[in-house]
């Protein structure tokens, strides 16, 4: 038996999620979907973020899912509500998940402009520990260099500088990347902080949780991170993320062109 969960994302940030549930097991049929037409979700404001997921709740809700991965910290900040109450199945996100593994006090969180005016990361962080210091870091331009088809690593570098820079005045003791895109750049973002600065990739807080409530069996775990079971979904220009999935992640699978207004 295969569970089927959907993945969602503006684009190739939720391969950090979709790769951490792969790695950890193979009785999952996976359907990503990229909303490139419309991204950077991160710059948009709460409402079009809600009309978003409702959107991406149309796309999902004819693909019998056992359960939805939300791979988007912004559409997760903004629109939590609404996937739980349209799709009716289990949803697991990132930020909730997150908040259940902090060891520090000082926190930092690097996110986009729309997930830090939610507030949800202070929120969700504070109502599991108390006495938590919360420093976020809006990265307006983080998104759409990593989205780029060639990558200006001199770009990323100074950005890294430029956001990492009021965080670690604030002498902060972990540092959760509140964008599914970040992960993809952690080397970089490694080596402009201490060492004794823990870096948090909310994925893996989230696929841990995903596995407690559906139990891995024995000969259902990993064995080699392998794509066969994932459908990949797009809502525009297919082929550059063909080419962005290939130098990222080194997949050469069929991309399919979707339209969420009318789900075809």
């Amino acid at each position: 038996m295969k569970f089927k969960v959907g993945i969602f994302d503006s684009g190739i940030g939720g391969f950090t999620i979709l790769n951490s549930l792969l790695k950890t097991r193979k009785d999952v049929e996976v359907f990503y979907l990229a909303d490139t037409e419309k991204i950077p979700f991160g710059n948009k404001n709460f409402k079009e973020i809600r009309i978003i997921a409702k959107e991406i709740c149309t796309f999902f809700e004819d693909k019998n899912l056992d359960a939805l991965l939300i791979a988007c910290n912004t559409t997760n900040a903004c629109a939590l509500d609404i996937l739980e109450n349209n799709l009716k199945i289990p949803c697991f996100d990132l930020i909730n998940s997150v908040s259940e593994v902090l060891e520090k006090q000082r926190i930092g969180v690097l996110a986009t402009q729309s997930t830090v005016k939610s507030l949800y990361y202070i929120k969700a962080l504070s109502s599991k520990k108390e006495n938590l210091k919360i420093f976020q870091q809006e990265c307006p331009e983080f998104v759409s260099e990593i989205e780029k088809e060639k990558i200006n690593f001199n770009k990323l570098n100074y950005l890294a500088e430029l956001y990492l820079r009021p965080l670690i005045k604030r002498n902060i003791e972990e540092l959760i990347l509140g964008c599914s895109h970040y992960p993809l750049i952690y080397d970089l973002l490694r080596k402009k902080i201490d060492s004794n600065i823990n870096i948090i990739d909310p994925s893996a807080a989230l696929i841990k949780k995903f596995n407690k409530s559906f139990n891995i069996l024995k000969n259902n775990r990993y064995e080699s991170l392998s794509y066969e079971n994932v459908k990949f979904f797009v809502t525009s220009e297919k082929d550059v993320f063909f080419k962005k999935v290939k130098f990222w992640f080194e997949i050469n699978k069929e991309i399919r062109l979707v339209n969420l207004r009318s789900n075809v």
